[in-house]
C-alpha cells in the first residue's frame, strides 16, 4: 500500500484520451454498452451537443444514456434500472420524481413565468431568503440569489472586494483559496480553486494564493469520521499573512468538505483554526457549501456540523433538488450593511443575474425546502452515518483500495493509480458500476459516492456489493 498518495496538486491531471478498457462480467462474457451498437437514430444524434466535463469522443463511443427517474433510480434508454448513487451530480438531496417541486414549478410557470429583480421585485425570492435564514447558521440571515455555484463563488469573491472598500479598506483585494479546492467554473473560481486542470488552459486571475491541502494518506488513510492529523496545516494562514499582510488580504474561501476532489475531510480543529485567524486578521471567511448543503453531512450546513461559522456561505445543487438551476449566497447582515451608504438611489452592488431570484425556481426550491424539512432530511444523514461508514469500510480489504473516508452520507474509495496510466483504474469502476446498475463518480482513481438522502439500509448494502464487484473486477 503506497504510503502517499499518486497525486497532489494534479489530481485531475489524466490523460483525456484514454481508451475505454473492456470490463469482464463476473460470468467472463465482456460487458459492453448496448448502444455502442445500437444508436439513437444516427451518428449525428450524438454529435451536436457539447458535454460539459467530459471525453466526447470516448462517450459517443460507449454513451451511457438515461431517460427518467423516480426516487433512488434513473431508468435508461435500453429500460434498465440504474441505482443513483450520486443524487445526480451531488444535487438531488430528496431523490427523483418529487411531484410536490414538479407542482410549484408548474403552477409558478402558469402565474408568472418571469419576473426582473433589476429594480422590480416579486415576493418569492424575498420569502425564500426568509425560509434559508431560518435553517442557516446564525447571523447569515441575508443571500442574494444566483444560478450556478460557480456564480455564487464569484458573487462572494465580489462581495468581499466591496465590503472591504465601502469600510475603506480597498487595498484588501488579495483572495486565498486552497489545493485540490473547487469552487466552480468561472475565472473567480478557477482562480481560487487549486484543481490543475481547470487551471492550465485559461488564465486566472491576479492577486490569488493558496493555502496546502489537508490530504494525508500516510497519517490518515482509513480514518473513521473526521482524520486527527493536519490541523496544522490551517497555520499556513500565518504564513500567509505575514507574506502579503493582514491589511491586503479580503477573503479566505474553502470547502469545509472537498468533494470534488474525492471528499477530503477536514482534519479535526481545522476548520476552527482557520476562523480564528481570519477573525483575528479581519479577514472574510467563505465556506463553499455547494455540495455539503441541505443535508449532506448530517445538519442542514456542514458549518453547523462542525461548528464552525462564516461570514459568507455559496450554496446551490440541492436548493432545488437539482430540478432547476438555481444558487445563492448567504451572508452575515453586517456586510450587507457595510455597503447600504450614500443616497438612496445609488446601487449598493454593482453585480447581478438576469435570472437572480427567478420567480420558477425559487417555487422549486421552496418547494424543496419543505420536502426537507417535513421529511427530516436535513439531519437524515446523521441517523444512517453508522451504518454508511460500516458499509463503507468493508470495502478496505479489496484490491488497491488505499483509503475510504466518509461522513454523514457522503464518501470516497480512494484506489491506487496505475503506473503512468493515472485515472484508468478509477473510470474502468465507473464504467463496470454502471453497467452493473449503479451510478457512482470516478475523480482520477477515486469513487465518490452521495446518494440520495432517502435512501434506505437494504440500497448501502446493494451500493457497496456493486462497487465492490466492479473494485474486483478491474484489480
Amino acid at each position: 500500500m503506497p504510503s502517499r498518495p499518486a497525486f497532489l496538486f494534479d489530481l485531475f491531471d489524466i490523460d483525456s484520451n484514454q481508451t475505454t478498457p473492456t470490463l469482464p462480467l463476473q460470468d467472463g462474457a465482456l460487458m459492453s454498452s448496448p448502444l455502442a451498437t445500437q444508436p439513437l437514430s444516427q451518428a449525428a444524434d450524438l454529435d451536436g451537443f457539447w458535454m460539459p466535463f467530459t471525453a466526447n469522443r470516448q462517450f459517443k463511443a460507449r454513451p451511457r444514456m438515461l431517460q427518467s427517474a423516480e426516487g433512488l433510480f434513473y431508468t435508461d434508454v435500453q429500460g434498465r434500472e440504474i441505482l443513483d448513487g450520486t443524487a445526480g451530480l451531488w444535487c438531488c438531496n430528496a431523490g427523483h420524481g418529487r411531484r410536490e417541486i414538479a407542482e410549484a414549478v408548474s403552477r409558478q410557470i402558469s402565474q408568472m413565468d418571469f419576473a426582473p429583480t433589476f429594480q422590480m421585485g416579486h415576493p418569492l425570492p424575498f420569502e425564500l431568503a426568509e425560509r434559508l435564514a431560518e435553517i442557516a447558521p446564525a447571523g447569515l440571515n441575508r443571500a442574494f440569489f444566483t444560478n450556478s455555484g460557480s456564480e455564487s463563488v464569484d458573487t462572494a469573491l465580489k462581495i468581499a472586494l466591496a465590503y472591504h472598500r465601502a469600510r475603506g479598506e480597498g487595498s484588501r483585494r488579495l483572495l486565498i483559496g486552497r489545493e485540490l479546492g473547487y469552487h466552480g467554473v468561472g475565472f473567480g473560481g478557477i482562480s481560487v480553486g487549486g484543481i490543475a486542470n481547470n487551471r492550465r488552459a485559461y488564465t486566472t486571475l491576479p492577486n490569488v494564493d493558496h493555502l496546502p491541502h489537508t490530504l494525508d494518506l500516510q497519517r490518515n488513510a482509513f480514518t473513521r469520521g473526521l482524520p486527527a492529523h493536519g490541523a496544522e496545516q490551517a497555520e499556513h494562514l500565518e504564513r500567509l499573512v505575514t507574506l502579503h499582510g493582514a491589511e491586503n488580504i479580503a477573503a479566505v474561501i474553502v470547502e469545509p468538505m472537498s468533494g470534488s476532489a474525492g471528499v477530503i475531510l477536514p482534519p479535526v480543529g481545522y476548520l476552527q483554526r482557520l476562523r480564528e485567524i481570519t477573525r483575528r486578521h479581519g479577514i472574510l471567511l467563505i465556506f463553499d457549501e455547494v455540495i455539503t448543503g441541505f443535508g449532506r453531512v448530517g445538519a442542514a450546513f456542514a458549518a453547523q456540523r462542525w461548528g464552525v461559522t462564516p461570514d459568507m456561505m455559496t450554496i446551490a445543487k440541492g436548493l432545488t433538488n437539482g430540478a432547476i438551476p438555481m444558487g445563492a449566497v448567504l451572508l452575515d447582515e453586517t456586510l450587507q450593511d457595510a455597503l447600504m451608504h450614500g443616497p438612496q438611489n445609488q446601487i449598493e452592488l454593482f453585480h447581478g443575474y438576469t435570472y437572480s431570484g427567478h420567480p420558477v425556481a425559487a417555487a422549486a426550491a421552496l418547494a424543496t425546502l419543505d420536502i426537507y424539512q417535513r421529511d427530516g432530511l436535513l439531519t437524515r444523514a446523521a441517523e444512517l452515518e453508522d451504518y454508511w461508514q460500516q458499509a463503507l469500510h468493508g470495502l478496505a480489504g479489496l484490491p488497491n483500495v488505499i483509503d475510504i473516508r466518509s461522513t454523514g452520507l457522503v464518501g470516497a474509495v480512494h484506489l491506487a493509480s496505475r503506473d503512468n496510466a493515472p485515472g484508468t483504474r478509477g473510470y474502468e469502476v465507473f464504467e463496470s458500476c454502471f453497467w452493473d446498475g449503479l451510478m457512482v463518480r470516478c475523480t482520477g482513481d477515486i469513487i465518490a459516492l452521495s446518494p440520495p438522502l432517502t435512501i434506505e439500509r437494504q440500497h448501502v448494502d446493494r451500493i457497496i456489493e456493486t462497487l465492490g464487484r466492479a473494485i474486483q473486477r478491474t484489480s
